[in-house]
């Protein structure tokens, strides 16, 4: 896990939005990390496209700049593509990830930012559900009480990514990109998209999402959009149970966030990582027409467990994905849970140190074990407190960035 505070910051960024199509809460905390990384962002109608709303969450690693400028820009590169105007959402959405990474690459300071960020996010438009996911943060949705994955965790022993990042010219090792990266998408990350002569989704690590379409009806409840100091601690029908009874007893989806942020903490840091993370969440209760009571009731009915055969959901084994609820890495990445901490980590190790250059491979080692990330640290000494930019705009109107508390 790496380097953690000795109590963590328990204070919370909770804001809560509503109009009459949707109820909306979002909650955030540093807890146990040195610096807060996330961002997130709810807009339930956006300025270029009024009947569309956009809800995202962005989880940094190697410093909060890439996360913090996503949550700010990246609704911005999705509405104004010209794909997305035509009405080709889904391409749309795919080269407004792409567009992000290329105005990025254009600003002078963040071009020379060496920290990355994942992206999910859950854009809704016509009564279509579009979800674009690059790395290991997740949407879920509630559909009669049953969990439904809206995106899948990008790991870099998936097989199809793994394949990308050998075909690219990287390597996998100890469940990391070149040993290092614990996640093989994201925003930013330069460092891993260097091949000049390759596509954006061809390069070690791609910025480009996957991206799931889903009509929505009256059986869809209520969207959970979280980072994986969420999706660490609980899976994704205890999280939906856990939203959904809180519903049913009128607690409004903000006071739900809170109650879910103090539920994922550990109660201290010596826990293997989980609970120790980051946590940003976003509860989108779907009215549909519903009044705020008639929604209560809704979540208040028994859940139809064969809603799930309805949905093309990916099986648990495939050779693309490595399941979200008991995958391998999640029980064992070292960005979730602590790098070194049997003999079969440290065999590994001198195992690594016997191929290739010693050197190169020494270094590498250092850098898997540099901070809590396993990335070469990005701390530079005038950082600043860490903002978290949650952008709330309805009818056109903006909050603005607010910085969060720190002890």
């Amino acid at each position: 896990m790496g380097a953690t505070l000795s109590e963590p910051v328990t204070i919370k960024d909770t804001n809560a939005i509503r109009n009459e199509d949707y109820i909306v809460g979002s909650s955030c905390m540093q807890g146990w990390r040195l610096d807060m990384e996330d961002a997130h962002t709810h807009i339930l109608s956006l300025p270029d496209d009024k009947e569309t709303a956009f809800f995202g969450v962005y989880d940094g690693h190697g410093g909060p700049n890439v996360s913090q400028f996503a949550g700010l820009n990246l609704h911005k590169r999705i509405v104004q593509n010209e794909k997305f105007k035509s009405g080709n959402i889904e391409e749309g959405i795919i080269e407004g990830f792409i567009a992000l990474d290329e105005q990025m690459l254009s600003d002078e300071l963040m071009r020379k930012d060496t920290s990355g960020s994942t992206a999910v996010t859950c854009l809704i438009r016509n009564n279509i559900l579009y979800t674009g996911n690059s790395g290991d943060s997740r949407a879920v949705a509630s559909v009669n009480g049953c969990a439904i994955p809206l995106s899948y965790d990008h790991k870099p022993q998936n097989a199809s990514e793994s394949r990308r990042i050998h075909e690219a010219g990287g390597f996998v090792e100890f469940s990391r990109v070149n040993g290092n990266l614990a996640l093989s998408r994201a925003l930013g990350d330069f460092c891993y998209k260097q091949a000049k002569d390759l596509p954006p989704s061809k390069q070690i690590v791609t910025v480009v999402p996957e991206v799931t379409v889903h009509e929505l009806n009256k059986d869809f409840e209520f969207l959970i959009v979280a980072c994986d100091g969420i999706w660490d601690v609980m899976s994704n029908q205890a999280a939906v149970d856990f939203v959904r009874a809180k519903l049913a007893d009128g607690l409004p989806p903000e006071e739900i966030c809170e109650n879910m942020l103090d539920h994922c903490l550990s109660p201290d840091s010596k826990v293997e990582g989980l609970g120790c993370d980051n946590m940003t969440l976003i509860i989108v209760c779907l009215l549909q027409g519903d009044t705020q009571e008639a929604f209560i009731q809704r979540v208040k009915r028994p859940a139809d467990l064969t809603t799930i055969e309805k949905f093309d959901i990916k099986p648990e084994e495939t050779e693309e994905y490595i399941p979200p609820e008991d995958s391998a890495s999640r029980r064992s990445a070292p960005s979730e849970q602590q790098f070194i901490g049997s003999v079969e980590d440290i065999q590994q190790i001198i195992a690594s140190l016997r191929h290739g250059s010693l050197e190169q491979d020494v270094f590498r080692c250092l850098n898997v074990l540099s901070d809590e990330d396993g990335r070469v640290s990005n701390e530079r000494e005038d950082d600043s407190a860490p903002q978290i930019f949650d952008v709330t705009k309805e009818d056109g109107k903006e909050e603005k960035p607010k910085e969060e508390s720190k002890e």
